[in-house]
């Protein structure tokens, strides 16, 4: 299974863990944020009247760093399982599994470590919290070994997985959540997760994509502008009905949270941009950290979210 044996043993153990590091994916961890969402949401509910507190707060912190063990061991799950796969990929060959920086027996090991420290953190850390974790790690570990393989199903998997983490979230911080926070976050995730395959598909792989991944070829390239058109439409309309209905105006005893629309359509309308005029999305946690538009208004949209809900 090892693509470079010969380089993997002969690398140094500082090289080794190196290579480890680098499989958790540890700039994929900002996926985790959503973790957060729910506490400071709440911090405004006028109804909840919840507060900030440092225990809380630590808890929410605490929930979201232990999203951040287990998503890792899924990925190094993920590369065990795609290991030959990811070969042919023009970006994924160069990953530490694929390359050869660490072996199987390595990326297995560390894979059910994290996996094992991040349940055990979960359930200490609140039970039901605990069997969030587990029905994260079920959901994924169903995905990676069977559902991956199914077109449009794959997708929304991944998208359950973001609603999982704001549900943990909530349950960390003891506080109820938004049905509607939770269909914005499910169809956000959905549509970054459609950009991705299509770039996976039309930018990346071409006449190769069956030898990564069968799912590829089940997708056409009209159907997922299509569908990424319908998702971008649903969680813009989705976020303006939360901010300006009843119940959350009720909540803040204020329309004001409706001024944060703008920066979301500015921010889907940016990545558009990025996906069909630069060829991007294959990456969306490097599109929100590096592509200074996107992450001016992330900012802006957080920063003014913030202020509302706490003034």
């Amino acid at each position: 299974m090892n693509a470079n044996p010969s380089l993997s043993s002969n690398s140094s153990p500082a090289d080794r863990l190196l290579g480890l590091w680098q499989a958790m994916r540890p700039a994929q961890w900002t996926k985790n944020a959503i973790v957060l969402a729910p506490f400071l949401f709440a911090l405004g509910d006028r109804q909840a009247a919840v507060s900030f507190r440092l225990a809380v707060a630590g808890r929410v912190v605490g929930a979201a760093l232990l999203f951040c063990l287990v998503s890792s061991g899924v990925y190094l799950m993920n590369d065990l399982r795609d290991l030959e796969a990811d070969r042919f990929h023009p970006i994924k060959k160069r990953r530490p599994l694929p390359a050869g920086r660490i072996t199987p027996l390595q990326a297995a090991l560390w894979s059910g470590l994290l996996l094992l420290a991040g349940v055990a953190g979960g359930v200490y850390l609140d039970p039901l919290f605990g069997s969030i974790l587990l029905a994260y790690l079920a959901l994924q570990a169903v995905y990676t070994f069977l559902l991956k393989q199914v077109a449009l199903v794959d997708v929304m998997v991944i998208a359950a997985g973001f609603v999982l983490r704001a549900v943990g979230g909530a349950v960390a911080a003891g506080v109820r959540i938004s049905p509607w926070l939770l269909l914005c976050t499910y169809l956000l995730a959905l549509f970054l997760a459609l950009c991705k395959r299509r770039h996976e598909k039309l930018l990346l792989l071409e006449e190769a994509a069956e030898n990564h991944r069968e799912a590829l070829l089940q997708y056409h390239a009209d159907l997922m502008d299509q569908l990424i058109a319908v998702t971008a439409a649903c969680t813009i309309l989705s976020y303006s009905l939360y901010t300006l209905w009843p119940d959350t105006v009720a909540k803040y005893r204020s329309h004001a949270l409706g001024v944060t629309i703008p920066f979301v359509i500015f921010g889907i309308f940016r990545y558009l941009d990025l996906v069909y005029r630069h060829g991007e999305g294959g990456r969306p946690e490097k599109l929100l950290l590096t592509d200074g538009p996107l992450l001016a208004s992330v900012f802006l949209f957080g920063l003014t979210a913030l202020a509302l809900i706490l003034l």
